[in-house]
């Protein structure tokens, strides 16, 4: 029997942690990595290449958190624009007022396609470097 592929479970988990901090009366914030392809967001809300996004019902119309992208429409500077990230450009979704929340690993692009090959040598994915170990950092912003 060969194990089935499997699909992320980025978008999964998102929109449960989202509809945790909702129901429990808190603003989930959302953490993009900025420089991923495909993320649509003001270039001055960006800072060091990251952008923390208030997702509440209240502050976004029309969000859609899909299997591929979160998008929604938001006012900055008073001014209504279309915002859009790809799930895999989403770090971290917690509680503005607690920082409880959730951080996702990096994803692979290359590894979540099957390999072209079938030799062994070419399916072997490299273990990567691992970084230095630092604490979270989630930055409130308001």
């Amino acid at each position: 029997m060969t194990a089935a592929t499997m699909t992320s479970n980025r978008p999964y988990l998102l929109r449960a942690m989202y509809e945790w901090i909702a129901d429990n009366g808190l603003t989930p914030y959302i953490l993009v990595d900025a420089n991923a392809p495909g993320v649509k967001v003001p270039k001055s809300s960006i800072k060091d290449g990251r952008v923390v996004l208030n997702v509440a019902s209240r502050a976004v119309a029309q969000l859609e958190l899909g299997s591929d992208r979160v998008r929604f429409m938001a006012r900055f500077a008073g001014v209504s624009q279309v915002v859009e990230a790809p799930i895999s450009a989403v770090l971290a979704i917690y509680a503005q007022e607690n920082g409880q929340g959730m951080m996702f690993p990096a994803e692979d692009q290359t590894a979540a396609q099957p390999p072209e090959s079938t030799d062994a040598q070419t399916a072997t994915v490299a273990p990567s470097d691992p970084a230095p170990k630092k604490g979270p950092h989630l930055r409130v912003v308001k």
